[in-house]
């Protein structure tokens, strides 16, 4: 049977099913309704509803098809008697051609099997070339009649950030797009974040679509996201559960928190060198130097003068060498009254003022060391705009170091100082019991001394990778203070099988990267300071560890202090070492105790 006929059957005979998903608060661990979806009959080509759609518009069927899908919904979960709200799909184009006006949908929406404030129309995604108005007075006159209002998809077709902003609606729902792995995805986790804001400027509650595992679920969870909808939440079914599952419901009473995807650097790449230019005036190549001279008096801090013509830079006049000139017998009376071009370098660094800084920064480099002070000529469009330092330039360049170092190390890419502080105060915010673990390694700045930074960081390098091999990713933290010191924080329960396989596995692999004579001697010789020679054990991994129970702590400052005094304890052992910290208060920690 050809489509167009399975279509005109499913029309005549009512062969639609309704199936309904599960829309969970992820704050009282309830259901708060479910969304009702539409299939076509099991054993037919149009059982897929993007099947069934796509084929109702190809023969201009998509009105009366949809109008069948909204009641075959309404009609099914009123005799379910399922509880909460209702979410139902409208598209624009069938709000517009009054699918909603038959009598049919019309008897199902004024039964009292279902109120209308249980009923949320979900506008769904149609054409953009749509006219907006229209569309936005037919969903006010929805709102009017007491039903309530959801964006579905937001990111995707229709529903924009335009309509949202027009409409007000009571609940967004934020497409799966962007759910889809957001615990591995630090873009995806801003941009909800963004789009958690903006809600709670506007007073609408999110949905976060497609929560397809734990660690998705504990995430959006963890960012306080009003509800979620998803397969760990509940499948689709004719007859849906009216309550959580047992999983989801242990996963909602846990007090573990999940591992956020941080960013591993600031790309200077993207920073563009605007907030470098400075205002500056210009002078013409024939112009007199006399009064090149004049126009640096009156700008003391001007380091070179811009030569432009015609609004287009052609050379560039430095201040001192200027001034040197100048400063000579005879030179005023040579050349005061001579053009200012004899003077100017004529081939200066001129660059666009969208230029990274990085680009920018190598650019500076290739002109050479002579021309660092000259700076360079900031254009728009090929005309000039102002000037830049190369002084301002390199302390630009440190600001964004610092500021990438602070959230990854760019040695080993871990996060640093800022996340491992925000993990810390979410664990404690949450009273969850955690194990922070110090980790340093011994003797390494003298293996560092002999052997070249470039050793050096292959075992740092390699550290970092063990540490992260051997802690669960979506419930252990490890970030990468500096140097080479590293900062865990374990929600396992078995951190301390972990802590062992850590110590294991940093001596065999140390070991495959050491001259032999090292390994049998167990150390190496090399002068100190004062020229003599003295032993040196080869670099070794030491442990602290403290057990951080609920109201233990009250911010992350003393767990880090904590954390620093075990690992002192540990590295009093020779080799590699953890010590474990079983003390329960802060008290205690005044109190001396052996080394355990």
């Amino acid at each position: 049977m050809r489509l167009h006929d399975l279509l005109l059957d499913i029309l005549e005979n009512e062969t639609l099913q309704a199936v309904f998903q599960p829309i969970m608060d992820l704050r009282a661990g309830q259901l708060i309704g479910y969304e009702g979806l539409i299939r076509g009959p099991s054993d037919s080509p149009l059982h897929s509803p993007i099947k069934l759609l796509a084929t109702a518009e190809q023969f201009d069927l998509s009105g009366r098809v949809e109008s069948l899908c909204v009641t075959t919904v309404l009609d099914w979960f009123i005799k379910r008697a399922l509880p909460g709200r209702l979410f139902l799909n409208i598209s624009p184009l069938g709000l517009l051609d009054g699918c909603l006006k038959t009598d049919e949908v019309q008897a199902l929406l004024n039964s009292d099997g279902l109120p209308r404030d249980r009923i949320v129309f979900e506008i769904t995604e149609s054409s953009p070339k749509m006219a907006l108005a229209p569309v936005v007075e037919a969903i006010m006159a929805l709102r009017a009649e007491g039903f309530q209002i959801a964006l579905d998809d937001l990111g995707e077709g229709f529903s924009s950030l335009r309509l949202w902003s027009e409409l007000q609606p009571d609940y967004v729902k934020i497409d799966k797009h962007f759910v889809h792995r957001i615990h591995q995805d630090p873009t995806k986790l801003q941009f909800i974040r963004s789009i958690q804001q903006i809600a709670e400027n506007g007073g609408a509650r999110l949905i976060a679509e497609g929560i397809e595992n734990r660690a998705e679920f504990q995430v959006i969870k963890d960012m306080g996201i009003c509800f979620g909808q998803g397969y760990f939440i509940g499948h689709p079914l004719d007859r849906p559960a009216h309550s959580p599952s047992q999983e989801v419901l242990e996963c909602m009473a846990s007090a573990q928190i999940c591992v956020y995807p941080h960013t591993q650097k600031i790309d200077a790449r993207k920073h563009q060198s605007r907030k470098l230019l400075m205002d500056a005036p210009s002078v013409p190549p024939n112009a007199m130097s006399e009064e090149v001279l004049k126009v640096f008096q009156t700008h003391p801090k001007l380091h070179a003068l811009p030569v432009v013509k015609d609004g287009v830079p052609v050379g560039l006049i430095n201040r001192s060498l200027l001034i040197d000139r100048f400063s000579r017998v005879y030179t005023r009376e040579l050349y005061g009254r001579k053009p200012c071009a004899m003077f100017m370098d004529s081939d200066p660094l001129i660059v666009d003022i969208k230029t990274p800084v990085a680009e920018l920064s190598q650019l500076v480099v290739n002109k050479g060391k002579s021309n660092f002070a000259d700076g360079y000529i900031f254009t728009d469009r090929g005309l000039y705009l102002g000037v830049g330092s190369s002084f301002d330039l390199m302390q630009e360049i440190t600001d964004l170091q610092i500021q990438a170092a602070r959230y990854a190390n760019p040695l080993t890419l871990l996060p640093g100082n800022v996340p491992i502080t925000e993990h810390t105060e979410r664990l404690l915010e949450n009273g969850q019991a955690f194990c922070a673990c110090y980790a340093d390694l011994d003797h390494f700045k003298p293996f560092n001394d002999v052997y070249g930074y470039r050793k050096g960081d292959e075992v740092i390098q390699m550290t970092a990778n063990l540490l992260s091999v051997h802690c669960d990713p979506d419930m252990d933290f490890v970030g990468h203070i500096g140097g080479d010191d590293f900062f865990m924080l374990f929600q396992s329960p078995d951190w301390e099988q972990r802590c062992r396989r850590m110590l294991d596995a940093f001596d065999s692999s140390l070991a495959r990267m050491l001259p032999a004579q090292i390994l049998t001697a167990g150390g190496y010789e090399a002068e100190d300071r004062r020229g003599t020679m003295e032993f040196h054990p080869f670099p070794a991994l030491s442990i602290g560890i403290v057990q951080v129970a609920p109201g233990r702590f009250a911010g992350h400052h003393e767990v880090a202090a904590a954390a620093t005094e075990v690992k002192k304890m540990a590295k009093r052992t020779t080799g590699s070492s953890i010590y474990v910290d079983k003390r329960s208060s802060a008290q205690e920690r005044e109190q001396p105790r052996a080394a355990a």
